[in-house]
């Protein structure tokens, strides 16, 4: 086993560490992968209300690079209006017990509410 994953004179961006960055770093990346997970398919309008403060080009943007590497699948079916579905593919998929080891430690890790002020 390796020490650290980011051995000294090593640049972050030759590891598999800052090359999984890469791929699921950002505000939105994870996100996205997130919904996807949790309900198989979905559209460009879902995946927006899903996500709620995004924009529409900067999810479209998402999307294209998500799946340029490779970690989702658009599907885009031949009829009038056009019908595009995302999921993820089986690269994205493996990135999904990574996505619940961040959640599970957010949760143990999360600050408690703070108790309010009795006066």
């Amino acid at each position: 086993m390796r020490d650290t994953c980011v051995p000294t004179g090593v640049g972050l961006k030759d590891t598999g560490f800052g090359y999984t960055l890469s791929l699921i770093g950002g505000k939105y990346k994870m996100i996205i992968m997130y919904w996807l997970s949790e309900n198989k398919v979905m559209r460009h309008n879902e995946l927006k209300r899903s996500i709620g403060s995004i924009s529409f080009k900067t999810l479209s943007i998402m999307l294209k690079e998500l799946e340029s590497d490779g970690l989702i699948i658009r599907t885009e079916f031949p009829q009038v209006p056009p019908k595009v579905e995302y999921t993820l593919s089986e690269r994205g998929l493996s990135l999904v017990p990574v996505l619940n080891m961040m959640c599970e430690w957010g949760e143990k890790n999360s600050l408690p509410a703070m108790e309010p002020v009795q006066r």
